[in-house]
């Protein structure tokens, strides 16, 4: 017997004002969650939280997180606290990519924002979150990866670096939290169109639409569908690691473009 359903379940999303966090916070709001959405746009932020609620959420409350910050993830934890103590699902979203330097090239605020969000920071929601999730068996903590943190490539040392550190992290959270009940999962997406590349190039529009030119990516509602996929499956359940590409991407280096 199943016994698990998302309905009413508290989902914590990270980076949740935009892209994949705010494309899985109505997703979860379609299957009745109740959600806890951070951000450091807190503009945008509620904007997501307000349509959250008109898809089905019974509740979307949302506050400022800045995941590489220790007291700022402490404070937003503890917010938490105030409408429940037991979480359903933590989403650690928050990340992303700055510039494609060479490690001889590298710039030392590039590389701490990388390490900072993709690394620490889902370190500081698990510390903080795993209290909340032992509490609720069937709970789950689903991390977002990337087909980086399994292939490196030229530029991309740090990213690479930094997920391939998320990557073990998840496997080791899955080992420490055995016999708890709560589940641990990685989803890897490869190329996926959202404000990624916007963010990797300083918001360089015409830089970023070059890294999917020609081909058929996916978008941040097809990685919400497969984070829902994981989410929805019966508490006896784990999906330990999830990669998802678009059809056009075989590998990280061998990408179908349409002329």
């Amino acid at each position: 017997m199943n016994g698990w359903t998302l309905k009413d379940q508290w989902v914590l999303i990270t980076g949740a004002s935009s892209g994949i966090g705010a494309a899985s916070a109505k997703a979860f709001a379609r299957e009745g969650a109740r959600l806890l959405l951070g951000a450091r746009r807190i503009e945008r932020l509620k904007a997501v939280a307000e349509e959250c609620v008109n898809l089905g959420s019974p509740q979307a409350e949302y506050n400022f997180l800045d995941v590489s910050k220790t007291e700022s993830v402490n404070k937003f934890v503890e917010w938490s606290k105030g409408f429940t103590e037991k979480l359903g699902v933590l989403l650690n979203n928050a990340g992303g990519a700055k510039g494609l330097d060479t490690v001889a090239e590298g710039k030392d605020e590039d590389w701490e924002f990388m390490l900072q969000t993709n690394v620490l920071g889902i370190l500081r929601m698990c510390r903080a979150c795993i209290p909340m999730l032992v509490k609720n068996p069937g709970s789950l903590i689903i991390n977002i990866g990337s087909i980086a943190g399994r292939t490196a490539y030229e530029g991309g040392s740090v990213y690479c670096a930094a997920k391939a550190g998320e990557l073990q992290i998840t496997r080791a959270l899955r080992l420490e939290l055995c016999g708890t009940g709560v589940r641990v999962c990685t989803v890897d997406p490869g190329f996926a169109e959202t404000e990624f590349s916007l963010v990797r190039f300083n918001w360089d529009k015409e830089r970023a639409a070059k890294v999917y030119e020609g081909m058929i990516p996916l978008t941040a509602e097809d990685i919400a569908d497969a984070i829902l996929y994981v989410a929805s499956r019966p508490a006896h359940v784990c999906i330990d690691e999830l990669v998802i590409k678009p059809t056009d991407q075989a590998a990280l280096h061998k990408i179908h473009r349409r002329k």
